[in-house]
């Protein structure tokens, strides 16, 4: 599988040229108005100008109606549509359908059984992202810079591409890299300054040590 770096919760014009210079793959956009990364339709489409062609574009969305997921698709003109609520298989090949995109799971992890809700949507989703399982008081499902313990993932074997999420940051992003050897990883918080406010200087850094990670990691699968 190719390497992947997402970041996540992008919301003005400076970070996503952070982030796409920076070489990222994957540019998410947060459509939660509980989320301190909400952005608006109008943001959505200048950002999304700005990102075409250059990376990947991804929608970030929780259990949102067909009307929502319309107009989300009308601004931003997604490639990707990302469900992090509690969408059932069936829900995300409803949506996929519907919308000709492609669409990319997450799946909360706090314990190696929840693994296996994961692999519920291989057969639905094109992404699998595995993330950390938020705390039951937590007004987010995700973005809470919290991490899961990465050597649950370690032997994770899905048939379909995945990203590591949750508590991921410059300082850390090698580690679990390492420990998970996951070819694909998502940053929101862990590289902001403030909540909802992205660090250019911090997002270079992590994708530089991602890629370093990966690189890392295949040349010791090979020899």
């Amino acid at each position: 599988m190719t390497a992947m770096v997402k970041i996540c919760g992008l919301s003005d014009a400076a970070a996503l040229e952070a982030a796409l210079t920076a070489g990222a793959d994957m540019v998410g956009f947060v459509f939660f108005p509980k989320s301190p990364r909400h952005v608006s339709f109008e943001a959505a489409r200048r950002l999304g100008a700005q990102a075409r062609g250059r990376a990947r574009i991804v929608a970030l969305s929780v259990d949102a109606s067909d009307e929502a997921l319309e107009r989300i698709v009308a601004a931003l003109d997604p490639d990707i549509l990302q469900l992090h609520g509690r969408e059932r298989p069936e829900r995300v090949r409803e949506i996929k359908a519907r919308f000709g995109r492609a669409a990319m799971k997450a799946v909360g992890v706090a314990a190696r059984e929840d693994l296996a809700a994961a692999a519920r949507y291989e057969a639905a989703a094109d992404f699998i992202l595995i993330d950390a399982k938020p705390p039951r008081e937590a007004a987010l499902p995700g973005g809470n810079g919290r991490p899961f313990d990465w050597p649950l993932a370690s032997g994770f074997a899905a048939r379909r591409p995945w990203l590591l999420s949750g508590g991921l940051d410059p300082g850390n992003v090698a580690e679990a890299i390492a420990l998970t050897r996951a070819r694909g990883v998502d940053v929101s918080s862990g590289v902001e300054s403030a909540p909802g406010v992205k660090d250019p200087g911090k997002i270079r850094t992590f994708v530089a040590a991602a890629r370093e990670a990966f690189a890392r990691l295949v040349e010791r699968e090979t020899t």
